[in-house]
C-alpha cells in the first residue's frame, strides 16, 4: 500500500543529521545538480536569492522569474548558470506567458520552488477579487505549477517545494469566506490561511503526482533576519507582537532567535535535494527535517493538522481551480 501522509500520518522526524543552525551550503553538500533545471519564485531577493546561488553552485541550471528585471539582475549578477525571465505573480496572464515560454524550449523542470510571498499588507485584492496573500502566496504558485505539469512529469524525477510558514498556525482555510467578503479584514488571519493553503496543496499535488516520480513538500524556513518580508507592515504590528519595544527596537531575545539567509534557505535546499526523501512526500519540514504534528498551543513547533487534513486538501485543490479557472489534471 502506498503511503500518504493525509492526517499527518508520515510527520516523523527521520534523522536527517541538520539542525536549525545548518546552512544551505551544508545541506547540499556532496550533490552535484548538473544537467538539472530549477525554477525559484522570489529567487532574486532573500532566501530565495541564497537559494538560487547554492542551487547553481552545485551546477544546476537556475530560471528566476521576476516581476522588476533591473533589480533582479543587479542581485544575481555574478552568479553562473541563472536565466532571468519576466514575470508577475499577481498577474495570471504574466503567469500563463512565463510557463508557455518554458513549455515551449521543450526543457524538463526538475526542481520548482514556490518560494516567493507577501505578508503583513493591508487589505487589497487582485482583478479578480481575490485577497491578495491568498493570491500570491497560494494561487498563483497553484497556476504556476499547473502550468508547467508538462515540464515537471517530462523530468522523470522531480520536486516541487512551497514555501510555507509556522505562520499556517495563525489560522486554518476559511472555506465559507476566503476573500474576507464578509469579516473583518485581519493581515495575519489571511497570511495564515495562505500559508495553511500552501501545506494542503503539497500534500494534494504529492499524492496525485508521485505516481508520475514527482513530489511535492511545504515547509517552515523559520524567523529570518534581513528580508523583505515585513517591508509593509507597520510599526505597531511588530510591537504587538511582541517583537520590538516601545521605541522601535527588537528585542533581545528576538534577536537570538532569528536564523541567517543561509539557515533559512537550508530547509527548502533540503527538501529540493536530499536523498533521504526519494520516497517520501507530501509532508511539512521545519530545520532540514521533517516536521512533527504541532500540539494545540496556539503557536508551537511542528505543523498543524488542519493543514493536513485529507478533506481539507482535496476542497481546497478544488477551489483553486474554480478560482483560478484552471483545471489541474495531473496525469
Amino acid at each position: 500500500m502506498v503511503q500518504t501522509n493525509y492526517q499527518g500520518a508520515m510527520q516523523k522526524p527521520i534523522g536527517s543529521g541538520f539542525t536549525a543552525q545548518s546552512t544551505s551550503h551544508e545541506v547540499i553538500k556532496g550533490i552535484d545538480l548538473t544537467g538539472k533545471i530549477a525554477i525559484v519564485t522570489g529567487g532574486n531577493t532573500g532566501i530565495g536569492l541564497e537559494t538560487t546561488n547554492t542551487l547553481a553552485s552545485a551546477g544546476a541550471t537556475v530560471i528566476v522569474p521576476a516581476r522588476d528585471m533591473e533589480k533582479a539582475r543587479q542581485n544575481l549578477d555574478g552568479i553562473a548558470n541563472v536565466e532571468i525571465e519576466k514575470m508577475d505573480l499577481i498577474a495570471p496572464d504574466s503567469i500563463n506567458e512565463f510557463t508557455e515560454k518554458f513549455i515551449a524550449s521543450g526543457r524538463p523542470l526538475h526542481i520548482l520552488i514556490n518560494n516567493a510571498g507577501i505578508m503583513w499588507v493591508p487589505f487589497r485584492k487582485d482583478k479578480r477579487g481575490i485577497e491578495s496573500q491568498l493570491a500570491t502566496n497560494h494561487l498563483s504558485h497553484f497556476q504556476l505549477t499547473a502550468k508547467l505539469w508538462p515540464a515537471l512529469k517530462r523530468a522523470n524525477g522531480a520536486r516541487i517545494i512551497n514555501v510555507s510558514s509556522q505562520g499556517h498556525q495563525f489560522a486554518p482555510f476559511n472555506f465559507e469566506d476566503p476573500n474576507f467578503s464578509h469579516r473583518e479584514y485581519e493581515t495575519l488571519q489571511a497570511y495564515g490561511q495562505s500559508k495553511t493553503a500552501s501545506n494542503l496543496f503539497a500534500l494534494e499535488l504529492d499524492n496525485q503526482a508521485k505516481k508520475y516520480n514527482v513530489r511535492a513538500y511545504s515547509l517552515h524556513p523559520g524567523s529570518i533576519g534581513g528580508t523583505e518580508l515585513g517591508r509593509e507592515a507597520p510599526l505597531e504590528l511588530f510591537q504587538n507582537m511582541g517583537f520590538l519595544d516601545a521605541d522601535g527596537n527588537m528585542l533581545p531575545e528576538i534577536i537570538a532567535s532569528l536564523k541567517t539567509i543561509p539557515q533559512g534557505a537550508a530547509t527548502t535546499l533540503w527538501c529540493a535535494t536530499s536523498p533521504l526523501l526519494n520516497d517520501i512526500g507530501g509532508v511539512y519540514c521545519e530545520d532540514s527535517e521533517i516536521a512533527v504534528l504541532a500540539s494545540d498551543q496556539e503557536m508551537s513547533k511542528g505543523v498543524k493538522g488542519y493543514s493536513l487534513d485529507q478533506t481539507n486538501a482535496k476542497r481546497l485543490w478544488t477551489l483553486s481551480e474554480e478560482l483560478t479557472g484552471i483545471k489541474f489534471n495531473v496525469k
